[in-house]
């Protein structure tokens, strides 16, 4: 092996870790919404994100906390502060990106930290999870850079007429 060859593949490897190191961590600022449709809103790179102002959280944020409490806190703990069971997602939600949110909650996924085997389940067929995956997202993506406080949302915008036909098609109402 010529040492240019061992010096190109040690660059790809440092130009895709820093790719990833530079997207890794989430912020309030790239979570900012930049673009509202229907009543949800989506950062700068598209992603389904929150909008808080006043102490109003808008709907999808309101029906994500909603959704994480009826499926999710028995694992991951109130307010997503993690357990015994199963991480924080306050923590873990700021290097996970939209997709690999998507994928862990439809697919699942087991890992072994510190010798110890843990086990997300499957919810791509549990329909009161995966119609609301983006309000999971953007509930748990609110926490995680601390723009929403723990507990319900005092205030909540109301349910956009796209939200309630989306639920009714996904729910196959």
């Amino acid at each position: 092996m010529s040492p240019g060859f061992i010096i190109s593949a040690f660059a790809v490897v440092l130009i895709a870790f820093a790719n990833t190191a530079a997207r890794a961590q989430d912020t309030k600022e790239k979570a900012a919404s930049v673009m509202e449709e229907d009543g949800k809103h989506f950062d700068a790179e598209g992603n389904p994100t929150f909008n808080i102002e006043n102490g109003v959280v808008d709907w999808y944020t309101f029906s994500g906390y909603r959704r994480y409490h009826s499926d999710c806190h028995v694992c991951h703990g109130p307010d997503a502060l993690g357990s015994s069971y199963a991480p924080a997602l306050t923590e873990s939600m700021k290097n996970i990106d939209y997709g690999t949110f998507l994928s862990i909650v439809a697919e699942g996924r087991k890992s072994t930290v510190g010798g110890r085997e843990s086990i997300m389940p499957a919810f791509g067929d549990n329909k009161n999870v995966y119609c609301y995956l983006d309000d999971l997202y953007i509930y748990l993506r609110a926490r995680a850079v601390g723009a929403a406080p723990r507990g319900r949302p005092p205030k909540r915008a109301d349910k956009p007429e796209a939200a309630t036909a989306y639920e009714a098609s996904c729910m196959g109402g």
